[in-house]
């Protein structure tokens, strides 16, 4: 586990542990774009096929979904499984990479629902 909340807020510490930039840019290169977190989310409940990840991550077009989900194969956080049958049967699961990024997506809307809070309270009465 990281010590990052160390360095925020001061700036007599040591600097960031350049470990820690480049843990957080994987991380973002990894789930970054509109449909990856939706996915992982979706995921999170269970092994899906891709009609299921079509239908439970709204609007995403099936093309959109082929890619985010091989792109997420190759980061080795959902991975593909094959059945050889008539038709073929295709399922898709997390890793445990994959499933140990529920905390982030936890703590992620945590944070959301208390920004947006925060926003609606700043917003004049004609915007809210």
């Amino acid at each position: 586990m990281s010590d990052f909340k160390d360095f925020i807020g001061s700036d007599k510490g040591p600097q960031c542990p350049r470990t820690y930039i480049l843990a957080l840019t994987d991380t973002l290169n990894v789930v970054s774009g509109k449909w990856k977190l939706p996915i992982i989310a979706a995921l999170l409940r269970g092994v899906s096929r891709f009609k299921d990840l079509l239908d439970s991550t709204e609007k995403i077009t099936p093309r959109m979904l082929s890619k985010e989900l091989k792109e997420l194969e190759m980061n080795s956080i959902v991975e593909r499984k094959v059945y050889n049958q008539t038709p073929v049967l295709i399922e898709y699961r997390l890793t445990k990479s994959g499933k140990d990024i529920a905390n982030v997506i936890d703590s992620m809307i945590d944070w959301g629902l208390v920004h947006r809070t925060q926003v609606i309270k700043k917003l004049p009465e004609s915007l809210s």
